[in-house]
């Protein structure tokens, strides 16, 4: 019936942090969509965010910034990613460690964006 993940929203406090994070640090592409809603594309997938005080309906029952845990696949190599985040002064709060992917094995390292949901970026396990 279903086909994949067409957006997922990301509650964040503050929307022009959010942007500079995921952009500057994760790579992302942005798109404006209007004052209220930015996609933040992952291939043809958008994170979009959405502000706590928005306007939009309908919205989730709880739309909670920092409950997101988030697992993206990386196309560097993890030692790569990790010297891009340690020049850029981001904490890494875990990794690389081995994890269990939705396809096997993978080594992830976590992160947490300015609103503190955690992030885990993943590759695929050497074999």
């Amino acid at each position: 019936m279903l086909s994949g993940l067409d957006h997922l929203v990301v509650t964040v406090t503050d929307m022009g942090r959010a942007v500079d994070f995921y952009s500057r640090v994760l790579g992302l592409d942005v798109r404006y969509r209007d004052a209220q809603r930015v996609d933040l594309m992952l291939g043809d997938t958008a994170l979009r965010l959405h502000q706590t005080d928005t306007d939009i309906a309908p919205i989730s029952a709880t739309p909670t910034p920092g409950s997101l845990d988030l697992c993206l696949r990386c196309q560097l190599p993890l030692d790569e990613f990790k010297q891009h985040l340690d020049a850029l002064a981001i904490e890494v709060e875990l990794g690389p460690v081995a994890r269990q992917g939705a396809s096997g094995p993978i080594e992830s390292i976590y992160l947490r964006d300015p609103d503190g949901n955690l992030l885990e970026i993943c590759r695929p396990a050497a074999r």
